[in-house]
């Protein structure tokens, strides 16, 4: 391929050489780099790509991109070639490396999403759920989906995992690419605010976008600025998509949608009081907001091994939706995906039956145990997704609410003391532990959780070690407890000072049962 192909879509200044020139593969990490591959220099949040200039070229690139000057000329302009060596190497400055990566990743693998029915989810909560119950809805109506999400990479043929929610623009373009050539007809993938602002899924045109709702998360260093700018990377997506599907009992949707121009349908949820097991479900005063996709009569049910709820679907389609997984809020993920299978052409006798099998690992996942107590394992890990875990599991009224967490190092400090104020408000008893503690000393970590649950007069203990947590949680359990372990979901490691040690919640509550 000819460099000059992939650099039709962007603006682009030839400060060195000639764009004429064959490139063997597009590369954005200097350390992979071979003979006659072009490098680009993405400038990132610790590092910068055109610190590696230098070791790209020793690599052998035959063409670098560039944003602004060289790093031994940081302010000036036009200075590639005055003081690094470049070699025959051609130079290309762009305004933006990141859109480069993207549109030139796109047309390197020559534009997989043309040929797939790409849907994109995007939310602070439900965006895994949402997308596993896509894919299955997918499946169910014979088509062959593949996913790109927090737990998974699914391209068709085999399975990965990422470390991003949303994969650099370079790696989603491959993914893509081989779910194409594997058969897959749609993707399926969750669209992180990072992402968007990152400009990872530019170029792509999604046949449905959807907005599952905003709550106060990701606000600070390495992440963003503040609420107003994390919406407004939120609702980027709704620039490249057909039809946006959004959740309307969210009062952030009209901002996030303001000025889109995508065709748009909505989902919520009728106003009710709660209803459990046979009970019948008691109407407030009829809502009236025009919803094209609505849910009422939530029952909430316990099968013995499954926590469940249920609802009635009406508007553009009408049946009983209910699924394996508790909570209203599951039923808001069930609706969004339901709503976006519909539009995207999948018949609603499809729909129904494929959600309703559906468990995704690490949400509100049940780790089956040989006596009379629930243990669910959840990846809620901001005081939004926490109290709503505890909120909803206060629902299926159990004896005892045991909740057993920890918060991420180098994350919000204001985060910490949230999730410490909602476990002592929602749960009867709470450990805290740690999570992945990163470079942060873990005991500090504690003591700012420790802040936000002294506001409450909730019960707890301090266990630094989350084994001996966990441990302490199940040996304490008495018949019809629930304990809910909170933070890191389907995560098979702890990260410690840069190193992530094996570690799965799952597996520490087997080990804990068997003694």
């Amino acid at each position: 391929m000819r460099l000059s192909q992939l650099l039709r879509q962007i603006t682009y200044r030839v400060v060195k050489g000639t764009k004429d020139i064959e490139i063997q593969a597009l590369r954005c990490d200097s350390r992979l780099v071979e003979t006659g591959d072009v490098f680009v220099c993405i400038k990132g949040y610790e590092t910068d790509g055109h610190r590696f200039l230098s070791e790209a070229l020793a690599r052998g690139a035959s063409a670098v991109i560039v944003q602004e000057s060289c790093p031994k000329c940081r302010g000036q302009k036009s200075c590639f070639g005055c003081c690094m060596p470049m070699g025959d190497a051609a130079v290309i400055s762009v305004p933006d490396t990141r859109y480069a990566l993207a549109s030139m990743a796109a047309a390197y693998y020559g534009y997989p999403a043309r040929e797939l029915t790409m849907i994109g989810i995007t939310g602070t909560k439900g965006k895994t759920t949402t997308a596993y119950l896509i894919r299955e809805g997918l499946r169910a109506a014979g088509r062959k989906a593949g996913l790109i999400g927090t737990v998974e990479i699914d391209t068709g043929k085999r399975i990965c995992t990422c470390s991003n929610t949303t994969p650099e623009s370079l790696q989603i373009q491959e993914y893509l690419r081989e779910m194409a050539d594997n058969g897959c007809d749609s993707a399926v993938m969750e669209v992180s605010s990072q992402a968007l602002k990152l400009r990872r899924t530019e170029g792509i045109c999604f046949a449905a976008g959807i907005f599952t709702n905003l709550g106060r998360d990701h606000i600070g260093p390495g992440e963003h600025a503040d609420m107003e700018e994390y919406l407004q990377c939120k609702r980027k997506l709704f620039f490249q998509c057909e039809t946006a599907v959004g959740n309307a009992d969210d009062a952030c949707l009209p901002r996030i949608w303001k000025g889109t121009p995508c065709r748009k349908v909505t989902y919520g949820i009728r106003r009710q009081k709660k209803a459990y097991g046979s009970q019948k479900a008691e109407a407030f005063p009829r809502d009236m907001r025009r919803l094209d996709y609505a849910a009422s009569d939530i029952v909430y049910t316990d099968s013995g091994s499954v926590l469940g709820v249920g609802c009635r679907v009406e508007g553009r389609m009408a049946g009983e939706l209910n699924l394996e997984m508790p909570g209203a809020y599951n039923i808001s993920n069930g609706l969004a995906a339901a709503a976006a299978l519909r539009e995207v052409g999948i018949p609603e006798d499809r729909i129904f039956p494929a959600l309703e099998r559906v468990r995704v690992p690490g949400r509100m996942e049940a780790v089956p145990v040989s006596f009379d107590c629930r243990i669910l394992v959840d990846y809620a890990h901001n005081d939004m997704s926490l109290r709503q875990c505890l909120k909803t599991l206060k629902d299926y009224h159990p004896a005892r609410l045991v909740a057993v967490f920890g918060c991420g190092g180098n994350r919000s400090r204001e985060r910490r003391a949230s999730m410490g104020e909602a476990a002592g408000k929602y749960a009867d008893f709470t450990i805290i532990t740690t999570d992945n503690p990163r470079y942060e000393p873990p005991r500090d970590i504690i003591k700012d959780i420790e802040q936000g649950i002294k506001r409450t007069d909730g019960s707890y203990i301090i266990i630094e070690d989350r084994r001996e947590a966990i441990g302490y949680a199940v040996g304490m359990r008495e018949a019809g407890d629930v304990i809910l372990i909170a933070g890191k979901g389907h995560e098979t490691y702890q990260e410690i000072q840069g190193v992530r040690y094996p570690m799965d919640d799952r597996e520490l509550v087997k080990r804990c049962t068997q003694i």
